[in-house]
This record gives structure tokens, sequence and C-alpha cells, in this order.
């Protein structure tokens, strides 16, 4: 087999580290792998340590791409990545907000009761009903995309959205603080 210009075992035609198409789809896939992220970690901070530790691993473990679909490989990648680390953090005890104090505080947005609803509905999810419902109604794939890129079927892709929805669509109307009524 030759040997690329470090002396490691390439065939010819394979991309070399740092350069080619393989990276710029990577780079292009950022936008919707930073929402994936930070919607399974439920913060900002750790889902950029997700997106980011995402990104190593699939340019680390390029050789075992198969040149298929990117995305969904990457998306396994990270939906892997986010089970391993919620396995390894389970272990471990929880921070009390106690010693949060000194943080800063989040981003103010125009509607902060309907935003931190809408958030608290969304973090009280099971994690995969929640990873279904980011990829098919925020990132915009199919089913099947889905069912590909979670290894499930789609029959079980369904039924998560199914749930989240109805689960989402029960609690911000139960949390809704003025019950609306038609004028008379």
């Amino acid at each position: 087999m030759p040997q690329g210009p470090d002396g490691d075992n390439r065939r010819p035609g394979d991309i070399s580290p740092g350069s080619g198409p393989f990276e710029s789809d990577v780079l292009a896939l950022l936008p919707q792998l930073r929402r994936y992220s930070r919607s399974l970690a439920r913060s900002e901070a750790e889902g950029d340590d997700l997106l980011q530790d995402c990104v190593e691993k699939a340019l680390t473990n390029r050789r075992h791409w198969r040149g298929v679909n990117l995305k969904a490989w990457t998306y396994a990648i990270m939906t892997n990545l986010y089970r391993n680390r919620y396995r390894r953090n389970a272990r471990h005890a929880a921070v009390s907000i106690d010693e949060a104090a000194g943080l800063p505080a989040a981003e103010i947005h125009s509607d902060p009761l309907e935003r931190d609803r809408l958030v608290a509905a969304l973090n009280s999810l099971p994690e995969e009903n929640r990873a279904v419902l980011m990829l098919v109604t925020v990132e915009g794939y199919g089913y099947q995309e889905v069912a590909d890129m979670l290894d499930l079927p789609i029959g079980t892709v369904m039924s998560r959205l199914s749930r989240a929805r109805q689960r989402l669509r029960d609690q911000l109307n139960d949390s809704n603080i003025i019950s609306l009524r038609r004028p008379r």
C-alpha cells in the first residue's frame, strides 16, 4: 500500500488532515450541531463542550465514515457522546444552586416568562423524546433520517415525537397564567 507524506498508510485519493471537502462539510454542519448539542445538554456551555467533543471525534475518526450521510454520522456521534456523558454524570452528585450563586445571569429576552416556560417544558421531556423532537421540529429532518441518526425504528421515532409534542402541549397549557376567554 502506498504511504502518505507522513509515512502513514493512506490510499490514493484519501483526504489529508486539515484540508478538503470533509472538513468543509463538517464546518457547514456546525450551526445545526450547535443547536442539537444545546438542546441535549440543556445549557449553552455544556452544549458547546459537547459540540467541540463531537467535532473532534468526527475529525479524528473520519476514516470510519463510509461517505454516505455525514449529517447522520455526526448526529449519531453527538448522541452517543451525550449518552455516555449523561451516564457518567448520573453516577456523581449534582451541584447545589448555592454553589452557582456568583455566575452571570442569562441574557434577557423579550418575554422571559414565556421563554422560561418553554425551556422548562423542553427540559422536563425525557432525553430520548427531546432528541427526536429537536431533530424533527427544529432541525427539520425527516422521520427516516432521525431513525438512521439515532439507530431506531421509524415507528419508535414517530411515537417518541408524538409523546413529546403531547407532553409539551399539556405542560404549556397547564402553566398558562391567563386563561383566555372569548369576548361576548
